[in-house]
C-alpha cells in the first residue's frame, strides 16, 4: 500500500540531513520501519529524541499521526527475533502494528549545514564556526557539513558566564561543568569545540579548543580534558539535542510541506523528557 506521507519524510528529510552524512561506521539512520499497512487517513508526523513506549502511545492516542522521526534509531543492532518481552523492540512492534513508520537521522541531522551542533553553537553569543572534520563530498548546499565544530567567540568571555549563557539557552534548572586551572586563575575562553550527545571521540584530539561543550563525558575522558587545561560543559545527552526539534526542525519540515502544498502537520512530543532529575 502506497504511504505518501512517508515518501514526503523521505524526500524532505534527505534534503534536510543527506543520509551520505552520517557516520555509517556505527550509526543506524533512515527508513529503520515502514509499516506493512499505514494508518489510514493520518498525515502527522511526530518529532522526538528517544522512542520511548511513553511516546509510542502518544503517537497512538493521536491518531492522525503516521510517521514518527526519531533522532536516535530505536533499531541500533541486528536483531534475531521480535518480542514484546524486549521494551525496545515492543516499541518498534507497536508501531508496525498500529502503521506508524518510524525514520532516524542520527548523525545525518548532527553533520548536515545547520545541523544540531549548528544550534548548540547558539548559545555561545556572536561567534565565527568551523567544522572540526569537513565532510568528504558534501552535496550541494551542506559545504559546512561534517562532525564536530568549532566556535571562535567574537568577543572573549570568562568561562563561568560562557557556561550560564549555555544553561539559560537551552532552560535548564542545572548544567554540570569542569573547571580547568587556567580558567579559575582568571583566563578568558575564546574557542570552544562542540559535538552533542556524547562528544569524547570528537572533542578530545582537538588540541586548540578552550572549551569543550556536549552532551556528557567519561569521568576518566573529563580528567583528561582538565590535565590539558580544557574546561568541559556537560548539558547532560538529550539536553544537548531536543531542542532543536522545535526550534529548527519543525520550521524545516514545514517549509518543506509548503514546498509540496501539502496538508502535512508536524509535532514534537510532549511525552519525550530528558529522563536524569536533580534535588
Amino acid at each position: 500500500m502506497a504511504n505518501p506521507l512517508l515518501s514526503f519524510v523521505l524526500e524532505a528529510m534527505n534534503n534536510i540531513a543527506p543520509l551520505s552524512l552520517a557516520d555509517n561506521s556505527w550509526d543506524n539512520v533512515g527508513l529503520l520501519l515502514e509499516a506493512p499497512i499505514p494508518r489510514e487517513n493520518a498525515n502527522g508526523i511526530l518529532l522526538t529524541i528517544d522512542l520511548t513506549l511513553d511516546v509510542v502511545q502518544e503517537a497512538i492516542n493521536n491518531p492522525n499521526i503516521g510517521v514518527i522521526i526519531s533522532y536516535h534509531p530505536p533499531i541500533f543492532r541486528s536483531l534475531k527475533r521480535l518480542t514484546l518481552e524486549n521494551e525496545k523492540q515492543k516499541d518498534v512492534l507497536l508501531c508496525a502494528a498500529k502503521g506508524i513508520s518510524i525514520y532516524s537521522p542520527h548523525t545525518s541531522l548532527d553533520n548536515c549545514a545547520d545541523g544540531v551542533n549548528d544550534w548548540l553553537a547558539q548559545s555561545l553569543g556572536n561567534h565565527k564556526l568551523e567544522t572540526i572534520t569537513p565532510a568528504d563530498n558534501p552535496p550541494a548546499g551542506q559545504e559546512t557539513a561534517g562532525t564536530g565544530r568549532m566556535a571562535i567567540l567574537e568577543n572573549k568571555i570568562s568561562f563561568l558566564e560562557l557556561t550560564k549563557q549555555v544553561k539559560e539557552f537551552l532552560h535548564l534548572d542545572y548544567i554540570r561543568y569542569a573547571i580547568a586551572k587556567g580558567h579559575q586563575n582568571g583566563e578568558s575562553v575564546s574557542k570552544v569545540a562542540i559535538c552533542v550527545g556524547s562528544g569524547s571521540s570528537v572533542l578530545l584530539p582537538v588540541k586548540d579548543a578552550d572549551v569543550y561543550l556536549t552532551g556528557e563525558m567519561s569521568h576518566h575522558d573529563v580528567l583528561f580534558a582538565l590535565s590539558n587545561n580544557k574546561s568541559v560543559i556537560l548539558c547532560e545527552h538529550t539536553n544537548s539535542e531536543r531542542g532543536y526539534l522545535e526550534s529548527v526542525l519543525k520550521p524545516k519540515l514545514l517549509k518543506e510541506i509548503e514546498k509540496k502544498s501539502c496538508s502535512y502537520e508536524v509535532y514534537v512530543s510532549k511525552e519525550d523528557v530528558d529522563p536524569y532529575h536533580s534535588l
